[in-house]
């Protein structure tokens, strides 16, 4: 479903990704994990749009998109959940929700969709009319995931979903991501520090350092890979 072929990413003239290639599969949940500043989070911006490659390629079904805006690039079935969550926080848990739907036009599979996340996420439909400003952070986490499913996208980018949440929290977030995958088979590209989680979570994993990607393998695998138990697991 995505491939990025050797991808160059700048700030500036600070070079972020080295080279990246990796490819997600149609159905599959994949983890890449990595120290803080490792280039996780520019990976998703560059396949999103919001910070172009400056070199290589990333493919959509085949398609190149490195030269396409980001809401051509939702218009396609990508979308994404950023880090910090970043809903919009003035208006309600209904109108953020709304705003995800934005692009479409079907209002029975909106409707569909949106009692969905409500079974989803029960919390939110006693919020719908509640600010998202005023929800806790993980109420906050529920929301911006569901804001980027309203969009139905074929392949679900979530940045650090368990970036400053408490562990229960945290726990609940990842259950809701395998059962999204296994509801709708949503492809989901999973950047996470928690690699443990992320890992257990997922079908496939990638590991980064310093822009570059150093391992690829299955989850299982990485989770039992010395290197790997010692960089990012704890063990």
């Amino acid at each position: 479903m995505l491939e990025l072929r050797d991808v160059d990413t700048y700030y500036g003239n600070i070079q972020a990704l080295k080279g990246v290639s990796l490819r997600v599969a149609e159905g599959e949940v994949i983890t890449l994990i990595g120290a803080n500043g490792a280039g996780k989070s520019t990976t998703l911006m560059s396949i999103c749009g919001i910070v172009p490659p400056r070199d290589g390629e990333i493919l959509f079904r085949g398609q190149p998109i490195q030269d396409r805006s980001p809401d051509e690039i939702v218009a396609l079935g990508i979308s994404q959940v950023p880090e910090g969550r970043r809903i919009f926080p003035q208006l309600t848990v209904a109108e953020n929700l709304d705003m995800g739907a934005f692009l479409r036009r079907d209002k029975d599979g909106i409707k569909q969709d949106l009692d969905y996340i409500y079974g989803l996420f029960p919390i939110l439909a006693e919020r719908r009319n509640q600010a998202g400003g005023t929800l806790s952070g993980g109420e906050q986490q529920m929301l911006a995931i569901s804001r980027a499913l309203m969009a139905r996208p074929q392949l679900l980018l979530l940045d650090e979903p368990s970036l400053g949440l408490a562990p229960l929290i945290v726990k609940r977030i990842f259950e809701i991501v395998q059962r999204i995958n296994a509801d709708s088979n949503t492809t989901i590209f999973l950047v996470e520090q928690n690699a443990n989680l992320a890992l257990k979570a997922a079908h496939r994993g990638y590991v980064m350092e310093n822009g570059r990607i150093t391992l690829e393998d299955r989850a299982e695998n990485l989770l039992a890979n010395e290197a790997v138990q010692k960089a990012y697991l704890g063990l």
